[in-house]
Order: C-alpha cells, then structure tokens, then sequence
C-alpha cells in the first residue's frame, strides 16, 4: 500500500464503490450504523435566542432539544405547515407548483398517500427513539413483496418483454441460471481458484441448494418461482410455468439495470423496514405539540445576516404580505439548498459556494385513489413495490388498510432525469402517463380509477428539489463547509448528512447542531 494512501483516501475509494461514504463506513465497522448522542447535553441556559428557519424534522428536533436545554426558539417556516418534505397527502391538501398550477386533493375520507418520506431502515436508532419518546407508533413498511410485478417495456423480440412477471419468477430463474453456469465452469475445472477437491464439492453443493439445481447441476424450475395453477387437494399438484432460458430474459430486457440495480439491495433498505402508522405526518405533529412555542408559518426568509453578537433574519408573511425583522444569538438554518442560494446572506465564500454546486436530485410521486383494491383482490399483493422500465419506475403499494373497499396506490414514484421529464408535464398529462403506463401492470386502471394529486418536488416553492446528491468529489469539496458553522448560522438537515434522504439524517444532523451550539455557550459561559 502506498505510504500516503490516507484513511480518507480508503473511505473516498469505497464511497466510489459503493455509492455512499456512510455506507462503506457503516459495512466496515468504522462508525456505527446510525450513531445515535448516548449522554444527554446538560446544563440549562437562560437568556439565548435562536432562530431556527425551517420546520422540516432537522427544524423540529433542533427546537425540540434546544427548548429541553432553555434556549428561547422560535421557528420559522415559510409554508402553512410543518414537515418540510414529510407531507402525507389528505383529503383538502393544496399546492401550487412554482408554475403556478394548483391542484387540490379529492381523495376519500382516511385515504393517503406520503409524498416524501415514507420509510424507516430498522437501524436508524435515532428515528426509533424520537418514535418512541413521542409516543408515535410505528409498523412494518413492506418494502419487499416476491408477488409484486415486473415490466419490461422493451421493442426487443423476447418473449417475455411487455407482460408483467411476478418477481419470484424473475429471482429465482436468474438466481437458477447463475448458479447453473458457475456450476458448468467448476465441473470443468476452468475456475481459477486453489480449491481442493472437498472444497469444489462444498462450493457444487451450495451452489446445489441456491439455485434449486437438479441432480445434473441444471435449473429446470422449482416451487420457488410459483405456479400458474396453485397446488391444492384431490390430487391437484401444482402446474408451473415454462423456465425461460437466459438468451430469453436477456433479450426481453430483464438483465438490465432497472431490474437488478433496485434498492432493497443496499443496506439502507434491507428488512426490516418500518413507517409511521397513520402516516409519517403524524411524527411531524408530534415534534409540534412538544414545542415550548407556536411556530410562525408563511414566513418567508428573504435575508439571513451573520452581526457581530448574533444573527439578524427578515422575512415576508406570504398570507398578511407584511414584512418583519428578528434577531437572536445563534441561527440554525435548515432551508434547503436550492432555496437558501436566492435568500440574501453575508455567508463566507465556500459556504456560498457550497449552497450554489451542491445538486439537488428531481423526484415525483403520484397518489392514485382507486375504487376497489383490486392489486389485493384480483392480484394477491399486499404492499410492496413493483418496477418497470417505463417513465412510473414503480408502483407502490399500500402497506395498511387491507381489506378496505377503496385504496390509493402510488402509481409513479422516479427520480432524476425521469422526474424531470415528468415534473415539466401537465398535471394532466402527469396523471395520464401514470394510468397510461400503469394500465400496462394492471388493466384494471382503465375501469377502477378515481382521482389522482401529484407532486414533483423540484417544483415545489419551498423545496425545488428531494434531496442533496453528493458524489465522492462534491463530498470532499462543497460538504465540509456546511458541517461547521458560519459564525453564528449553524446549517442542519439531512443534506448536512451522510444520510441525505433519509428523516435520520435530519435528526442526525439536528443533534450535532444542538451539541456544537450548547458546548459553545457553555465555554462562554451562559
């Protein structure tokens, strides 16, 4: 090894690697999962003011442990609600895109969907614990169902290309197949490996028992893929669909990536999974009833000033169209990015920079409010998610309700180029391409849709955007300079993470902040 091939060096190469530096941390055993503060700030202070902007769960849980230590905080949030990006879509819910289209939601009585965050890793302790400290109940996200569909749109000639496949079927013949080959290439002794003879054979075996191979070594099928007519009684065994062969998936388009490089891979969505009953506003609610004080909504900060004692923030009631000034020791800033670039600030010039070259990814999801259940009824699958190569990318299936006579799915949850391609439609035309698309997993669509309310998060005022992206070189020279503060703003959120996306990174964040103001003011003296 290199003599100057530092610890960060290593991180950056797995972070390369494996998408994310927290990631490869967290495998590695270099820092724990979700590292949670184990002893408790203390020391009250009395006569502190902080401005917290924003309302988001970095906002929230900011307030929330600074009220517990004395600090006097007031939050200000630019919409008429709290939650930032947790924002479950009820019956009434408004929006007006930065296009000025308005859409309100029409669906049913007790129907929902999350329009942000949704699920909860069961390793990320500091989301557990504010769950369970505030008393919001929590239950299983059913981010995996073999049941669910996959769809290959694809003008290729396989056979198995635009119809819908369960995912086991799809599982198991690759995991078959594979394990088919690796097992021809042992038998002819081409695997370069020094394995003895009782190794092979432990290797053969394994391989064996993984891809349900036959006593040839060769994938015929199995239980494990199901059946297109189910064993029962009288004698009636089971009949199970032609094996496809590899050449045959392979030319419908199901090696590529939409179809293997899918997240429940990676460690952040791996079982068990969890979500918010009821919805994950239910969380946000819970943060409000605990603050010492109301938070000031339609309050849109149009300047931030680091002054030589404090901070001095002007903002704009959107509702009253009056302008007010505040100012307070100390400014815990979690307004996102896109958004902080067009406020007025006296910041440094790296965190300036930092605000204006950190990306933000484009996201949309559509709520489909349905008459009937019939992915339960018709289809047999109760949550999870199914994946396809068109625009939608993947429908997401309610985890709760079962059994109920309507139900709202999410018909088009993507991400990237796709999200932008699908934020720059119509309303109308955003619902269309989701029942368009989505008519081609399940036909019962086209007879059993009801209303849809759609957000595309790059369009949304107060967000204009999902979240921070952070490849390894953005990481390494834009990040630093939000995960320290700019004189008296300190910056929070789970873009000031290594857990972006994720409500633990907000929380995360949120913690260090509180710890690195209260160690401040306690080496002042308060």
């Amino acid at each position: 090894m290199k003599k100057n091939f530092t610890r960060r060096h290593f991180i950056q190469k797995a972070a390369a690697l494996t998408g994310s530096g927290y990631t490869a941390m967290a495998a590695l055993g270099m820092i724990p999962a979700a590292p949670v503060r184990a002893t408790p700030l203390r020391g009250a202070v009395t006569g502190k003011k902080v401005l917290v902007l924003g309302a988001g769960m970095a906002g929230l849980a900011a307030a929330y442990e600074l009220g517990k230590l004395g600090y006097d905080c007031t939050i200000l949030e630019a919409r008429n609600r709290p939650g930032g990006r947790i924002w479950t879509i009820r019956p009434g819910a408004k929006e007006t895109e930065i296009n000025g289209s308005l859409q309100t939601c029409r669906f049913d009585d007790g129907q929902f969907f999350n329009a942000g965050a949704m699920r909860i890793p069961h390793h990320h302790a500091s989301v557990i614990k504010y769950c369970r400290e505030l008393g919001v109940p929590l239950e299983n996200f059913n981010n995996v169902n073999e049941g669910a569909y996959y769809y290959s749109a694809s003008a290729g000639q396989g056979p198995y290309a635009n119809r819908r496949i369960r995912q086991r079927e799809l599982h198991n013949d690759m995991r078959g197949l594979t394990t088919e080959l690796l097992a021809k290439v042992m038998d002819k002794g081409s695997l370069d490996l020094p394995l003895s003879k009782e190794d092979k054979q432990k290797v053969i075996e394994y391989l064996m028992a993984e891809g349900s191979l036959d006593a040839s070594k060769l994938y015929k099928g199995s239980a494990r893929r199901g059946f297109l007519t189910p064993p029962g009684a009288y004698g009636e065994a089971g009949k199970s669909a032609p094996v496809p062969s590899l050449v045959e998936l392979l030319q419908s388009g199901f090696l590529d990536a939409q179809f293997y490089r899918i997240p429940e891979y990676t460690y952040e969505q791996q079982s068990t999974m969890l979500m918010v009953t009821g919805g994950t506003d239910r969380l946000t609610e819970a943060f409000v009833k605990r603050l010492p004080k109301p938070i000031v909504y339609n309050a849109e900060v149009t300047k931030l000033l680091n002054t030589e004692n404090g901070v001095r923030v002007t903002y704009k009631n959107t509702a009253k169209g009056t302008e007010t000034e505040q100012t307070a020791d100390f400014c815990v800033c979690t307004i996102p990015l896109p958004v902080l670039s067009g406020i007025e600030h006296n910041f440094s010039s790296d965190v300036s920079r930092a605000i204006d070259l950190i990306p933000h990814n484009n996201t949309c999801k559509i709520g489909l409010q349905f008459k009937r259940r019939f992915w339960e009824e018709d289809d047999g699958i109760f949550g999870g998610v199914s994946r396809t190569n068109m625009d939608i990318t993947q429908i997401v299936y309610p985890c709760t309700g079962y059994f109920s006579k309507k139900g709202v799915l999410i018909g088009f949850y993507n991400y990237g180029g796709t999200a932008e391609r699908t934020g720059n439609l119509s309303l109308a035309d955003r619902e269309k391409m989701a029942l368009e698309q989505g008519s081609r997993i399940h036909p019962q669509y086209k007879t059993e849709f009801e209303n849809s309310f759609s957000v595309a998060w790059q369009k949304v005022r107060y967000s204009q955007g999902g979240w921070a992206v952070y490849p390894p070189d953005v990481r390494e020279k834009y990040y630093p300079a939000l995960s320290r503060p700019d004189r008296n703003t300190y910056f929070a959120g789970d873009h000031t993470s290594y857990l972006t996306a994720w409500i633990a990174g907000a929380f995360e964040a949120a913690s260090q902040t509180v710890k690195s103001i209260h160690e401040r003011v306690q080496r002042q003296g308060s």
